[in-house]
């Protein structure tokens, strides 16, 4: 969608939804932004609204569905969203403090990312599915992962929420076309975030964020189905979700794991 007014971005407090928050700010634009920290996200705000956006920043839990329900309708019938970034997200993985694996992910763990990255995505753009159907436009982008094409041993619980956006939002794409909803699934490699600057391994084409935000942009204004990068680590994932199951975990084995 090509200049949308109203612009719902979750997780806008660091990383690609802060970068994307200010690559959006402009006259002429309502940003709603959510995040978890209340300090960052009103820095996020108040250099948003520098640049002349009307900003509401509202600390929220995007896995309160209730909440974020009434919220976002309140939201939406004030000023109608037009473009709803789906962001939030956590990660987390089988590494100990000394890098090893072998511990594996805890129960509490695995449902705490899954909650936040799939249950989030859910509660983020259902309650903006029917207005934007009942107006005939809008477009919602969720935000996956490059992870997302396999499972990977040091962060099992994020590969698998990220392949259940990707998936989920590639079958939405097609159904809700006919509704005038344009659905983009977001696939970013490495970005420059507090959760990749907890990384202590190598991240192939690390990417700044506001490049990122650029790139996400662009293929949002293009109505991008999948907008997937950096290049290079968008093929060799797709690669590896297409290789047999047994060379797979040959591959990845040694890969490192997640703190």
């Amino acid at each position: 969608m090509r200049d949308p007014r109203t612009i719902l971005i979750t997780g806008a407090s660091s990383g690609i939804g802060e970068a994307l928050a200010e690559a959006y700010a402009g006259p002429a634009t309502m940003l709603v932004l959510t995040g978890r920290d209340r300090t960052r996200l009103d820095a996020v705000a108040a250099r948003c609204s520098a640049r002349g956006a009307d900003v509401r920043a509202t600390v929220i839990d995007v896995t309160d569905r209730e909440g974020m329900r009434r919220w976002l309708s309140g939201v939406d019938a004030v000023s109608p969203i037009d473009l709803c970034i789906a962001n939030a997200g956590i990660s987390g993985g089988t590494g100990g403090g000394d890098g090893k694996r072998g511990r594996g992910e805890s129960e509490e763990q695995a449902r705490r990312i899954f909650s936040v990255n799939l249950d989030g995505v859910l509660n983020t753009i259902h309650p903006l599915i029917g207005p934007m159907t009942e107006r005939g436009r809008g477009q919602l982008g969720l935000v996956s992962s490059l992870a997302g094409f396999h499972g990977y041993p040091g962060a099992p619980a994020y590969c698998a929420s990220k392949a259940a956006v990707r998936s989920y939002g590639e079958s939405l794409r097609l159904a809700l076309r006919p509704n005038g909803i344009q659905v983009s699934v977001i696939c970013p490699g490495f970005v420059r975030s507090r959760i990749t600057d907890r990384n202590r391994f190598p991240m192939p084409f690390l990417m700044d964020a506001d490049r990122a935000a650029r790139i996400i942009r662009r293929g949002l204004e293009r109505d991008r189905a999948r907008i997937a990068f950096p290049l290079p680590t968008y093929f060799m994932s797709w690669l590896v979700g297409a290789l047999p199951a047994g060379l797979a975990d040959v591959l990845l084995a040694r890969t490192p794991a997640k703190e």
